[in-house]
């Protein structure tokens, strides 16, 4: 990523039951931290493994 593309991004995110989850296709958070799902699971290359929203809080 550019330096001038640093915080102009968007965060498209369908989870409604995140707290901060905005009218169920947008995050309101400026950064969210992306983690593996669990340890034993990192590096299988699945998807659903590797993409946690480590930034997820319930409503």
């Amino acid at each position: 990523m550019s330096q001038n593309q640093i915080g102009c991004q968007t965060i498209g995110c369908r989870v409604t039951s995140c707290r901060y989850n905005d009218k169920g296709s947008y995050c309101e958070l400026s950064r969210i931290q992306v983690e593996p799902c669990c340890n034993h699971c990192s590096n299988s290359g699945n998807p659903a493994d590797e993409s946690l929203c480590g930034s997820y809080r319930p409503r």
